[in-house]
């Protein structure tokens, strides 16, 4: 592990304890937390996307505003939900906030995680998928952005109005294809993504159950991914992500929010999205004891970046605690290097 960030699911409501009220409270609150996790030398500052919710749901405003308000930490996505998009608006709208935010994107995208609405992605207008959750649309979309983002034309010009020939989508980011992620959740779309030659994001959950704990299963399919991005002819250094719910108790505050429940937490298998998936533990410990259980963690020592996710309805100012409390106490002993050291690299395979 070289990197953590913090991973926000951006809820908000009126229910009771929370300190995030409206959507303008959250959106204010992300912003907030970015810029006081950079000052800290947190690596990273994502967030995730979903629709028809009261969570974060169109990322590029909120990303925008973070990357201006930040110096040196990397803002993304964990992930955008491909199927609600169009590609090639999308690939505009990205290489304009890799411009913006001075390279520093960390940009995750899949089919997305199960939703409220039932096939959401066709009150946006993207029908035709023939899979009842839409990953063929995701896929066909993603290979679409891809292609996009690396210059392909898309467009005969009009000749009233420039040379004949076919056009391209402006603006375009020099190396923006080297900050898209993919968020694979088995061992087998790992290898898919290694193929593709994009970088790897795998959340707290995998839609598979083969009696190993979450973190073996976890790292075999980081292993499965490089192996496939290096069969696949690539030759560059790619990233590797890995979420996980970790809170150091260094207060009574974090006692009672995390305490005894939590150190009695384990691996869950269930079924999620029609899958029976494994679930990863929460981690919750003072700070020698949960240096020990993450060095254990073989998936967290392997990837290059830890994101923290994290409980933003108790607000920035208890966030930053627990950011700072990881930064301070337990991050240096796992190998991070703040955020002043430079960007984030990867492991070249």
């Amino acid at each position: 592990m070289k990197a953590f960030g913090f991973l926000s699911f951006g809820h908000y409501g009126p229910v009771p304890g929370s300190r995030v009220r409206t959507a303008g409270d959250m959106l204010r609150q992300t912003v907030e937390l970015a810029e006081g996790a950079d000052e800290i030398g947190v690596n990273g500052a994502y967030v995730r996307v979903h629709h028809f919710a009261r969570q974060a749901a169109s990322p590029i405003p909120l990303l925008t505003a973070m990357a201006a308000r930040t110096q040196r930490i990397e803002v993304g996505t964990g992930v955008i939900d491909m199927r609600y998009e169009n590609p090639l608006y999308l690939a505009e709208e990205l290489a304009a906030l890799d411009l913006l935010a001075d390279q520093r994107i960390a940009i995750g995208i899949s089919r997305g995680s199960p939703e409220t609405a039932l096939r959401g992605y066709e009150a946006f207008g993207y029908g035709g998928s023939d899979d009842p959750r839409g990953a063929d649309l995701a896929r066909d979309k993603f290979d679409a952005l891809l292609r996009t983002i690396d210059g392909e034309p898309v467009v005969d010009s009009d000749p009233q109005m420039a040379p004949p020939g076919r056009l391209a989508i402006e603006p375009r980011s020099p190396g923006l294809r080297d900050r898209i992620w993919w968020g694979a959740g088995s061992r087998d779309s790992a290898e898919q993504v290694g193929r593709m030659g994009v970088n790897l994001m795998s959340s707290t959950l995998l839609t598979e159950a083969t009696g190993q704990p979450f973190h073996v299963l976890q790292r075999e399919q980081i292993d499965r991914y490089r192996e496939a991005y290096r069969a696949a002819g690539h030759t560059g250094a790619p990233r590797v992500s890995v979420s996980r719910s970790v809170f150091p108790i260094v207060s009574a505050e974090d006692e009672a929010y995390f305490g005894l429940r939590s150190r009695e937490n384990m691996d869950q298998v269930g079924i999620i999205d029609g899958f029976r998936s494994t679930f990863g533990k929460t981690y919750a410990d003072t700070p020698d004891r949960l240096i020990e259980q993450l060095r254990g963690d073989e998936a967290v020592m392997a990837a290059d970046t830890l994101m923290l996710t994290i409980p933003n309805q108790l607000g920035p100012e208890y966030n930053l605690h627990v950011l700072q409390a990881f930064a301070e106490h337990v991050a240096p002993a796992l190998g991070w290097q703040p955020n002043t050291e430079g960007p984030v690299r990867g492991e070249a395979v």
